[in-house]
């Protein structure tokens, strides 16, 4: 029996944008470095946090911390009008989430400015704030669905401008850093694409502790080794810094928690 022609599926906003930006991504020459962590202490402090905060506010944090200390990880290459990099004064990242609307299901992005400077439990609210709102507040997700009713010669320019012509225009609209996981649903991405010049990705964290850790990185900006030592650095601040502030956190909902005054009842 001969099997009946398949459906013509239009390309969606969502689609598009996906579409244009992997087109950028296959530009950029990146190399993905990965390094096995240890997090059984920060596994152990995040529990005591009520609510816990999420894994990415966590990382996202704690890459920032270290981008601080490390100018490669706040860079960008731009091609115009000669090549050369741009280097931002913070970290700006932008966190692939998944929304849902009443056809389907799709990847939007939040754009979190300066992280570094905010606590991982202001962090943590921001996110789950945002990935609530009705509007994506991240340049990939807004600028592109701005302008996908254009013909794709003129998206692409438009795509090709916002990466290349002004640094701090890139910075502020895409970020200097991305977040990308699927560790949730029980499964990693060994190199994911992305336009941007890092993306932090980590998979399954173990009943142990432990998890792969990688950074894809554009060659172009730096090398392999100094991305090496930055995840050592990220594994340190983690395990330092970020478990210090979460036991913090912990033992201040503790404490008041005991300083809430009791109901006496009526005899």
């Amino acid at each position: 029996m001969r099997e009946r022609p398949g459906n013509w599926i239009r390309l969606d906003a969502h689609r598009l944008v996906i579409c244009d930006m992997m087109h950028f991504s296959k530009a950029v020459p990146s190399i993905p470095v990965q390094r096995e962590m240890r997090l059984a202490a920060v596994a152990e402090a995040r529990s005591q946090v009520v609510p816990k905060p999420s894994w990415s506010a966590i990382f996202v944090r704690a890459l920032a911390l270290v981008a601080a200390e490390t100018p490669e990880l706040r860079r960008v290459y731009l091609s115009f009008p000669w090549p050369h990099l741009y280097e931002h004064t913070v970290s700006i990242a932008s966190v692939a989430t998944e929304r849902s609307d009443a056809s389907a299901r799709f990847v939007d992005f939040v754009r979190v400015r300066n992280p570094a400077r905010h606590s991982i439990a202001v962090v943590d609210r921001y996110l789950r704030r945002v990935t609530k709102a009705a509007r994506s507040n991240a340049g990939l997700a807004r600028f592109g669905s701005a302008i996908t009713l254009l013909p794709w010669p003129l998206r692409r320019a438009l795509w090709w401008c916002g990466l290349n012509l002004n640094g701090y225009f890139r910075a502020r609209a895409f970020g200097t850093f991305g977040l990308s996981v699927y560790s949730a649903l029980g499964a990693e991405s060994l190199h994911p694409l992305s336009p941007l010049s890092f993306l932090l990705n980590y998979g399954v964290i173990s009943a142990e502790g432990n998890v792969n850790v990688r950074i894809v990185y554009d060659h172009r900006i730096t090398d392999g080794a100094n991305i090496a030592r930055a995840l050592a650095a990220l594994e340190a601040a983690l395990t330092g810094p970020l478990c210090d502030e979460l036991l913090a956190l912990a033992a201040t909902q503790r404490a008041r928690r005991t300083a809430r005054p009791t109901s006496v009842g009526l005899s």
